[in-house]
Protein backbone atom coordinates (compact mmCIF):
# COMPACT_ATOMS: atom_id res chain seq x y z
CA UNK A 1 0.00 0.00 0.00
CA UNK A 2 1.21 3.35 -1.16
CA UNK A 3 3.03 5.03 2.35
CA UNK A 4 1.08 8.51 3.58
CA UNK A 5 2.21 11.43 2.66
CA UNK A 6 2.06 14.30 4.25
CA UNK A 7 0.83 17.54 2.41
CA UNK A 8 0.49 19.83 5.17
CA UNK A 9 -0.72 23.89 4.55
CA UNK A 10 0.97 26.78 4.98
CA UNK A 11 4.17 27.76 3.41
CA UNK A 12 6.59 28.52 6.60
CA UNK A 13 8.60 26.09 8.08
CA UNK A 14 10.30 22.92 6.29
CA UNK A 15 7.81 23.39 3.44
CA UNK A 16 8.68 26.93 2.44
CA UNK A 17 11.74 25.72 0.42
CA UNK A 18 9.52 23.14 -1.14
CA UNK A 19 6.89 25.97 -2.26
CA UNK A 20 9.72 28.34 -3.74
CA UNK A 21 10.93 25.65 -5.44
CA UNK A 22 7.44 24.84 -6.74
CA UNK A 23 6.96 28.73 -8.08
CA UNK A 24 10.21 29.18 -9.77
CA UNK A 25 9.57 25.58 -11.68
CA UNK A 26 6.24 27.26 -12.80
CA UNK A 27 7.59 30.42 -13.76
CA UNK A 28 10.25 28.69 -15.94
CA UNK A 29 7.68 26.10 -17.26
CA UNK A 30 5.71 29.78 -18.14
CA UNK A 31 7.93 31.79 -19.73
CA UNK A 32 8.86 28.59 -22.00
CA UNK A 33 4.99 28.18 -22.82
CA UNK A 34 4.96 31.83 -24.00
CA UNK A 35 7.99 32.16 -25.78
CA UNK A 36 6.70 28.64 -27.90
CA UNK A 37 3.94 30.88 -28.73
CA UNK A 38 0.81 30.00 -30.35
CA UNK A 39 0.41 27.13 -33.15
CA UNK A 40 -2.23 26.80 -35.78
CA UNK A 41 -2.89 24.68 -38.37
CA UNK A 42 -6.13 23.52 -40.67
CA UNK A 43 -8.71 20.75 -40.36
CA UNK A 44 -10.83 20.64 -43.12
CA UNK A 45 -13.29 23.27 -43.17
CA UNK A 46 -12.27 24.17 -39.00
CA UNK A 47 -8.61 24.91 -37.44
CA UNK A 48 -6.78 24.23 -34.46
CA UNK A 49 -5.05 26.58 -31.99
CA UNK A 50 -2.86 25.28 -30.08
CA UNK A 51 -2.32 28.54 -27.28
CA UNK A 52 0.52 28.50 -24.86
CA UNK A 53 -1.51 27.59 -21.69
CA UNK A 54 -1.60 24.16 -23.89
CA UNK A 55 2.54 24.16 -23.83
CA UNK A 56 2.21 25.09 -19.85
CA UNK A 57 0.21 22.35 -19.04
CA UNK A 58 1.87 19.17 -21.16
CA UNK A 59 5.41 20.73 -19.90
CA UNK A 60 3.97 20.89 -16.10
CA UNK A 61 2.56 17.43 -16.93
CA UNK A 62 6.32 16.33 -17.92
CA UNK A 63 8.17 17.30 -15.61
CA UNK A 64 5.92 15.14 -13.06
CA UNK A 65 5.70 12.36 -14.56
CA UNK A 66 9.39 12.17 -15.10
CA UNK A 67 10.48 12.98 -11.26
CA UNK A 68 12.30 9.81 -10.60
CA UNK A 69 14.88 10.46 -14.02
CA UNK A 70 15.81 14.07 -13.19
CA UNK A 71 18.20 15.05 -10.87
CA UNK A 72 16.80 16.17 -7.26
CA UNK A 73 16.73 19.76 -8.24
CA UNK A 74 14.55 19.40 -11.06
CA UNK A 75 12.38 16.78 -9.43
CA UNK A 76 8.85 17.52 -8.90
CA UNK A 77 7.74 14.83 -5.90
CA UNK A 78 4.83 13.63 -5.34
CA UNK A 79 4.46 16.12 -2.05
CA UNK A 80 5.04 18.83 -4.38
CA UNK A 81 2.42 17.84 -7.30
CA UNK A 82 -0.13 17.57 -3.80
CA UNK A 83 1.19 21.56 -2.97
CA UNK A 84 0.68 21.98 -6.85
CA UNK A 85 -3.03 20.97 -6.56
CA UNK A 86 -3.35 23.39 -3.28
CA UNK A 87 -2.31 25.93 -5.10
CA UNK A 88 -4.38 25.65 -8.21
CA UNK A 89 -7.82 27.21 -6.81
CA UNK A 90 -6.31 30.10 -5.58
CA UNK A 91 -4.68 30.99 -9.19
CA UNK A 92 -8.46 29.49 -10.05
CA UNK A 93 -10.17 32.87 -8.50
CA UNK A 94 -7.49 35.04 -10.12
CA UNK A 95 -9.38 33.92 -13.60
CA UNK A 96 -13.18 34.05 -11.96
CA UNK A 97 -12.46 37.74 -11.52
CA UNK A 98 -11.22 38.41 -14.95
CA UNK A 99 -13.92 36.60 -15.94
CA UNK A 100 -17.02 38.67 -13.86
CA UNK A 101 -15.20 42.08 -14.53
CA UNK A 102 -15.65 41.38 -18.47
CA UNK A 103 -19.62 40.19 -17.66
CA UNK A 104 -19.93 43.93 -16.08
CA UNK A 105 -18.76 45.24 -18.79
CA UNK A 106 -20.39 43.10 -21.15
CA UNK A 107 -24.22 43.27 -19.41
CA UNK A 108 -26.08 45.51 -21.97
CA UNK A 109 -24.64 43.42 -24.63
CA UNK A 110 -25.50 40.54 -23.04
CA UNK A 111 -29.28 42.12 -21.87
CA UNK A 112 -30.04 42.85 -26.51
CA UNK A 113 -28.92 39.44 -27.30
CA UNK A 114 -32.74 38.54 -27.02
CA UNK A 115 -34.07 35.21 -25.61
CA UNK A 116 -32.74 32.83 -27.82
CA UNK A 117 -29.39 33.38 -26.36
CA UNK A 118 -29.99 33.17 -22.72
CA UNK A 119 -32.71 30.08 -22.98
CA UNK A 120 -29.81 28.10 -25.13
CA UNK A 121 -27.68 28.14 -22.32
CA UNK A 122 -29.96 25.43 -20.81
CA UNK A 123 -29.26 23.13 -23.67
CA UNK A 124 -25.38 23.56 -23.17
CA UNK A 125 -25.27 22.87 -19.42
CA UNK A 126 -27.89 20.62 -19.70
CA UNK A 127 -27.05 18.51 -22.99
CA UNK A 128 -23.93 17.53 -21.24
CA UNK A 129 -25.87 15.69 -18.93
CA UNK A 130 -28.11 14.05 -21.21
CA UNK A 131 -25.72 12.31 -23.40
CA UNK A 132 -22.27 11.84 -20.91
CA UNK A 133 -23.73 10.97 -18.05
CA UNK A 134 -25.44 7.95 -19.00
CA UNK A 135 -22.51 6.71 -21.36
CA UNK A 136 -20.01 7.16 -18.35
CA UNK A 137 -21.89 5.30 -15.98
CA UNK A 138 -22.06 2.54 -18.78
CA UNK A 139 -18.90 2.25 -19.58
CA UNK A 140 -17.95 1.66 -15.83
CA UNK A 141 -16.87 5.15 -14.57
CA UNK A 142 -18.40 6.16 -10.96
CA UNK A 143 -17.83 9.68 -9.11
CA UNK A 144 -15.19 10.77 -11.80
CA UNK A 145 -18.14 10.77 -14.11
CA UNK A 146 -20.10 13.93 -12.15
CA UNK A 147 -17.04 16.19 -12.95
CA UNK A 148 -16.50 15.15 -16.69
CA UNK A 149 -20.79 15.38 -17.70
CA UNK A 150 -21.43 18.54 -15.79
CA UNK A 151 -20.13 20.84 -18.47
CA UNK A 152 -17.71 20.80 -20.66
CA UNK A 153 -15.14 21.12 -18.49
CA UNK A 154 -13.13 24.60 -19.05
CA UNK A 155 -11.82 27.08 -16.61
CA UNK A 156 -14.73 27.54 -14.65
CA UNK A 157 -15.64 24.34 -14.20
CA UNK A 158 -12.48 23.57 -12.81
CA UNK A 159 -12.68 25.97 -10.55
CA UNK A 160 -15.98 25.28 -9.44
CA UNK A 161 -15.30 21.51 -8.87
CA UNK A 162 -11.39 22.36 -7.19
CA UNK A 163 -13.89 24.04 -4.66
CA UNK A 164 -16.49 22.00 -4.38
CA UNK A 165 -14.40 19.06 -4.24
CA UNK A 166 -11.07 19.53 -4.56
CA UNK A 167 -8.56 18.55 -7.35
CA UNK A 168 -7.85 15.07 -6.22
CA UNK A 169 -11.17 13.77 -5.75
CA UNK A 170 -12.96 12.01 -8.10
CA UNK A 171 -14.93 14.47 -9.29
CA UNK A 172 -11.45 16.78 -9.41
CA UNK A 173 -10.07 14.34 -11.71
CA UNK A 174 -12.91 13.47 -14.05
CA UNK A 175 -13.15 17.27 -14.96
CA UNK A 176 -9.26 17.40 -15.52
CA UNK A 177 -9.28 14.52 -17.80
CA UNK A 178 -12.24 16.30 -19.46
CA UNK A 179 -10.30 19.49 -19.60
CA UNK A 180 -7.25 17.42 -20.89
CA UNK A 181 -9.17 15.98 -23.56
CA UNK A 182 -11.10 18.93 -24.65
CA UNK A 183 -7.78 21.17 -24.71
CA UNK A 184 -6.22 18.25 -26.75
CA UNK A 185 -9.12 16.64 -29.52
CA UNK A 186 -11.92 19.37 -28.52
CA UNK A 187 -11.33 21.76 -31.18
CA UNK A 188 -11.07 19.12 -34.21
CA UNK A 189 -14.02 17.32 -32.86
CA UNK A 190 -16.65 20.13 -32.18
CA UNK A 191 -15.23 21.42 -35.86
CA UNK A 192 -16.21 18.09 -37.71
CA UNK A 193 -19.50 17.85 -35.81
CA UNK A 194 -20.45 21.28 -36.31
CA UNK A 195 -19.63 21.01 -40.15
CA UNK A 196 -21.16 17.96 -40.61
CA UNK A 197 -24.86 18.86 -39.14
CA UNK A 198 -24.59 21.89 -41.00
CA UNK A 199 -24.40 19.95 -43.88
CA UNK A 200 -27.34 18.01 -43.07
CA UNK A 201 -29.45 21.53 -43.17
CA UNK A 202 -31.70 20.33 -40.23
CA UNK A 203 -30.88 23.65 -38.58
CA UNK A 204 -30.85 27.33 -38.92
CA UNK A 205 -27.17 28.26 -39.18
CA UNK A 206 -27.69 30.71 -36.78
CA UNK A 207 -29.01 28.50 -34.21
CA UNK A 208 -26.45 26.28 -35.09
CA UNK A 209 -23.94 29.60 -34.59
CA UNK A 210 -25.47 29.76 -30.97
CA UNK A 211 -24.69 25.89 -30.30
CA UNK A 212 -21.03 26.84 -30.97
CA UNK A 213 -20.40 29.21 -28.23
CA UNK A 214 -19.61 25.89 -25.80
CA UNK A 215 -17.54 28.17 -23.78
CA UNK A 216 -14.00 27.40 -25.31
CA UNK A 217 -12.79 30.36 -27.24
CA UNK A 218 -11.20 27.51 -29.63
CA UNK A 219 -13.82 25.39 -29.75
CA UNK A 220 -16.06 27.58 -30.91
CA UNK A 221 -13.98 29.62 -33.59
CA UNK A 222 -13.82 25.92 -35.40
CA UNK A 223 -17.53 25.21 -34.69
CA UNK A 224 -18.63 27.97 -35.99
CA UNK A 225 -16.14 28.42 -39.05
CA UNK A 226 -16.99 24.98 -40.11
CA UNK A 227 -20.19 26.75 -40.23
CA UNK A 228 -19.81 29.45 -41.58
CA UNK A 229 -17.56 27.91 -44.83
CA UNK A 230 -21.00 26.56 -46.05
CA UNK A 231 -23.00 29.82 -46.08
CA UNK A 232 -23.14 33.07 -48.20
CA UNK A 233 -21.08 35.87 -47.24
CA UNK A 234 -23.75 37.61 -45.17
CA UNK A 235 -25.01 34.73 -43.04
CA UNK A 236 -21.08 33.64 -42.63
CA UNK A 237 -21.23 36.96 -40.83
CA UNK A 238 -23.90 36.37 -38.92
CA UNK A 239 -22.58 32.61 -38.34
CA UNK A 240 -19.58 34.07 -36.42
CA UNK A 241 -21.53 37.20 -34.39
CA UNK A 242 -23.95 34.93 -33.21
CA UNK A 243 -21.11 32.61 -31.97
CA UNK A 244 -19.20 34.89 -30.43
CA UNK A 245 -22.41 36.47 -28.53
CA UNK A 246 -23.42 32.94 -27.28
CA UNK A 247 -19.66 32.13 -26.51
CA UNK A 248 -19.67 35.39 -24.47
CA UNK A 249 -22.92 34.59 -22.16
CA UNK A 250 -21.93 30.79 -21.97
CA UNK A 251 -18.34 32.08 -20.12
CA UNK A 252 -20.03 34.60 -18.11
CA UNK A 253 -23.58 33.86 -17.13
CA UNK A 254 -22.98 30.15 -17.55
CA UNK A 255 -20.76 30.20 -14.76
CA UNK A 256 -23.87 30.15 -12.41
CA UNK A 257 -25.76 27.89 -14.71
CA UNK A 258 -23.00 25.56 -13.84
CA UNK A 259 -22.43 26.02 -10.27
CA UNK A 260 -26.64 26.64 -9.65
CA UNK A 261 -28.22 24.04 -12.09
CA UNK A 262 -25.93 21.55 -14.42
CA UNK A 263 -23.91 20.60 -11.40
CA UNK A 264 -26.72 19.93 -8.70
CA UNK A 265 -28.49 17.95 -11.75
CA UNK A 266 -25.59 16.34 -12.25
CA UNK A 267 -24.88 14.86 -8.67
CA UNK A 268 -28.94 13.98 -8.77
CA UNK A 269 -28.51 11.77 -12.15
CA UNK A 270 -25.54 9.98 -10.76
CA UNK A 271 -27.58 8.97 -7.46
CA UNK A 272 -30.61 8.18 -9.35
CA UNK A 273 -28.99 6.27 -12.53
CA UNK A 274 -25.83 4.51 -10.92
CA UNK A 275 -27.71 2.00 -9.68
CA UNK A 276 -29.12 1.24 -12.62
CA UNK A 277 -26.58 2.02 -14.99
CA UNK A 278 -23.30 1.37 -13.16
CA UNK A 279 -21.08 -1.36 -14.18
CA UNK A 280 -17.50 -2.62 -12.47
CA UNK A 281 -15.06 -2.60 -15.06
CA UNK A 282 -11.67 -1.18 -14.51
CA UNK A 283 -12.48 2.55 -14.78
CA UNK A 284 -14.22 1.59 -11.76
CA UNK A 285 -12.16 2.28 -8.09
CA UNK A 286 -11.20 -1.27 -6.71
CA UNK A 287 -11.34 -1.65 -3.00
CA UNK A 288 -7.50 -1.34 -2.42
CA UNK A 289 -7.70 1.89 -4.85
CA UNK A 290 -9.50 3.41 -2.44
CA UNK A 291 -8.12 2.37 0.57
CA UNK A 292 -5.00 3.95 -0.61
CA UNK A 293 -6.70 7.43 -1.09
CA UNK A 294 -7.87 7.42 2.16
CA UNK A 295 -4.34 6.84 3.47
CA UNK A 296 -2.84 9.51 1.48
CA UNK A 297 -3.47 12.64 2.75
CA UNK A 298 -5.86 14.71 0.62
CA UNK A 299 -7.12 16.84 3.09
CA UNK A 300 -4.39 19.56 3.50
CA UNK A 301 -5.24 22.77 2.59
CA UNK A 302 -3.10 26.07 2.56
CA UNK A 303 -3.62 28.36 5.58
CA UNK A 304 -4.54 32.31 5.42
CA UNK A 305 -0.07 33.02 4.51
CA UNK A 306 -0.24 30.31 1.92
CA UNK A 307 -3.19 31.58 0.28
CA UNK A 308 -2.56 34.92 0.12
CA UNK A 309 1.03 34.21 -1.48
CA UNK A 310 -0.57 32.02 -4.05
CA UNK A 311 -2.81 35.13 -5.09
CA UNK A 312 0.50 36.81 -5.21
CA UNK A 313 2.78 35.20 -7.30
CA UNK A 314 0.13 33.63 -9.13
CA UNK A 315 -0.84 37.33 -10.48
CA UNK A 316 3.01 38.10 -10.57
CA UNK A 317 3.09 34.76 -13.51
CA UNK A 318 0.53 36.41 -14.90
CA UNK A 319 1.89 39.72 -15.36
CA UNK A 320 5.21 38.10 -16.39
CA UNK A 321 3.15 35.95 -19.05
CA UNK A 322 1.23 38.99 -20.66
CA UNK A 323 4.29 41.07 -21.06
CA UNK A 324 6.36 38.25 -22.90
CA UNK A 325 2.66 37.38 -24.85
CA UNK A 326 1.68 40.66 -25.89
CA UNK A 327 3.92 43.16 -25.04
CA UNK A 328 1.85 44.64 -22.40
CA UNK A 329 3.72 46.69 -19.62
CA UNK A 330 4.22 45.00 -15.98
CA UNK A 331 4.22 48.41 -14.08
CA UNK A 332 1.06 49.66 -16.05
CA UNK A 333 -0.60 46.81 -15.52
CA UNK A 334 0.14 46.39 -11.58
CA UNK A 335 -2.93 48.73 -11.08
CA UNK A 336 -5.41 46.62 -12.74
CA UNK A 337 -4.05 43.16 -10.59
CA UNK A 338 -4.16 44.80 -7.64
CA UNK A 339 -8.26 45.53 -8.67
CA UNK A 340 -8.16 42.04 -9.32
CA UNK A 341 -6.84 40.76 -6.27
CA UNK A 342 -8.98 42.91 -4.10
CA UNK A 343 -12.47 41.80 -5.96
CA UNK A 344 -10.77 37.87 -4.91
CA UNK A 345 -9.76 38.54 -1.45
CA UNK A 346 -13.24 40.83 -1.28
CA UNK A 347 -15.23 37.62 -2.41
CA UNK A 348 -13.36 35.07 -0.27
CA UNK A 349 -13.76 37.47 2.73
CA UNK A 350 -17.61 37.51 2.19
CA UNK A 351 -17.34 33.55 1.84
CA UNK A 352 -16.49 33.49 4.80
CA UNK A 353 -17.94 35.66 6.74
CA UNK A 354 -21.69 35.80 5.49
CA UNK A 355 -22.11 32.29 4.72
CA UNK A 356 -20.66 29.22 2.71
CA UNK A 357 -23.52 28.10 0.95
CA UNK A 358 -22.61 30.87 -1.61
CA UNK A 359 -18.99 29.32 -2.75
CA UNK A 360 -16.43 32.12 -3.34
CA UNK A 361 -16.02 31.16 -6.96
CA UNK A 362 -19.85 33.27 -6.88
CA UNK A 363 -18.77 35.86 -4.42
CA UNK A 364 -15.64 36.39 -6.56
CA UNK A 365 -17.55 36.71 -9.68
CA UNK A 366 -20.33 39.03 -8.08
CA UNK A 367 -18.12 41.40 -6.58
CA UNK A 368 -16.03 42.00 -9.83
CA UNK A 369 -19.16 41.80 -11.82
CA UNK A 370 -19.86 45.28 -10.09
CA UNK A 371 -16.90 47.12 -10.71
CA UNK A 372 -17.27 46.99 -13.92
CA UNK A 373 -21.44 47.04 -14.34
CA UNK A 374 -22.94 50.46 -15.05
CA UNK A 375 -24.32 51.26 -11.64
CA UNK A 376 -20.64 51.63 -10.58
CA UNK A 377 -19.61 55.17 -10.34
CA UNK A 378 -15.91 53.90 -11.31
CA UNK A 379 -16.86 51.30 -14.16
CA UNK A 380 -15.08 53.17 -16.90
CA UNK A 381 -12.11 53.86 -15.37
CA UNK A 382 -11.95 50.39 -13.38
CA UNK A 383 -12.76 48.74 -17.41
CA UNK A 384 -9.59 50.52 -19.00
CA UNK A 385 -7.14 49.34 -15.73
CA UNK A 386 -8.60 45.96 -16.04
CA UNK A 387 -8.29 45.46 -19.30
CA UNK A 388 -4.62 46.56 -19.69
CA UNK A 389 -4.35 42.09 -18.66
CA UNK A 390 -5.12 40.01 -21.48
CA UNK A 391 -7.73 37.47 -20.57
CA UNK A 392 -6.00 34.29 -21.82
CA UNK A 393 -2.76 35.82 -19.89
CA UNK A 394 -4.71 34.11 -16.46
CA UNK A 395 -5.17 30.95 -17.88
CA UNK A 396 -1.25 30.39 -18.64
CA UNK A 397 -0.30 30.22 -14.72
CA UNK A 398 -3.15 28.05 -13.67
CA UNK A 399 -2.84 25.46 -16.25
CA UNK A 400 0.98 25.30 -15.41
CA UNK A 401 0.16 24.27 -12.04
CA UNK A 402 -2.83 22.16 -13.55
CA UNK A 403 0.29 20.22 -15.46
CA UNK A 404 2.73 20.27 -12.00
CA UNK A 405 -0.34 18.43 -10.18
CA UNK A 406 -1.56 15.92 -12.81
CA UNK A 407 1.15 13.12 -12.36
CA UNK A 408 -0.20 11.96 -9.14
CA UNK A 409 -3.46 11.34 -10.92
CA UNK A 410 -1.78 9.46 -13.94
CA UNK A 411 -3.15 5.65 -12.33
CA UNK A 412 -6.77 7.25 -12.37
CA UNK A 413 -6.30 8.40 -15.67
CA UNK A 414 -4.78 5.66 -16.94
CA UNK A 415 -7.99 3.58 -15.44
CA UNK A 416 -10.14 5.79 -16.91
CA UNK A 417 -8.26 5.29 -20.19
CA UNK A 418 -10.07 5.52 -23.34
CA UNK A 419 -13.29 5.50 -21.67
CA UNK A 420 -13.07 9.45 -20.72
CA UNK A 421 -12.16 10.35 -24.37
CA UNK A 422 -15.56 8.83 -25.20
CA UNK A 423 -17.64 10.62 -22.67
CA UNK A 424 -15.90 13.87 -23.28
CA UNK A 425 -16.66 13.56 -27.14
CA UNK A 426 -20.12 12.90 -25.84
CA UNK A 427 -20.30 15.69 -23.43
CA UNK A 428 -19.33 17.91 -26.37
CA UNK A 429 -21.42 16.65 -28.68
CA UNK A 430 -24.39 16.69 -25.94
CA UNK A 431 -23.60 20.80 -25.28
CA UNK A 432 -23.42 21.61 -29.11
CA UNK A 433 -26.52 19.78 -30.08
CA UNK A 434 -28.96 20.26 -26.59
CA UNK A 435 -27.51 24.35 -27.26
CA UNK A 436 -28.71 24.13 -31.42
CA UNK A 437 -32.01 22.55 -30.81
CA UNK A 438 -33.30 25.06 -28.30
CA UNK A 439 -32.14 28.00 -29.88
CA UNK A 440 -34.20 26.63 -33.35
CA UNK A 441 -36.72 26.95 -31.55
CA UNK A 442 -36.76 30.41 -30.20
CA UNK A 443 -35.12 31.89 -33.11
CA UNK A 444 -38.35 30.55 -34.87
Amino acid sequence: MEKAIEVGGTPGGNSLPRFVKLYVCAAIILVIAELIGSFTFNIGPGKVVLLPMIWALLIGAILGLSKNLLPAPMRIDTVMQFDAAKILQPALLLFVAKLGLLVGTSLPQIAESGWALVFQEFGHFVGTILIGLPLALLLGIKREAIGATFSVGREPSLAIIGEKYGMDSPEGRGVLAEYLTGTVFGALFIAVLAGFIASLNIFHPVALAMGSGVGSGSMMAAASGAIAAQQTPEMAKQVMTFAAASNLITTTIGTYFTLFISLPLAVWGYRVLEPILGRTTTASVTQKESAVEHVVDHGGVLGPVGICFAWVLSGGLTLIGDWIAHGSNPLAALPGMLIVLLAVMVGVLANKFIGKKIPAVCWVSLIAMLLTAPICPWATQIAELTGKISFLAFITPMLTFAGLSIAKDIPAFRRLGWRIVVVSFAANAGTFLGATVIAQFFHH
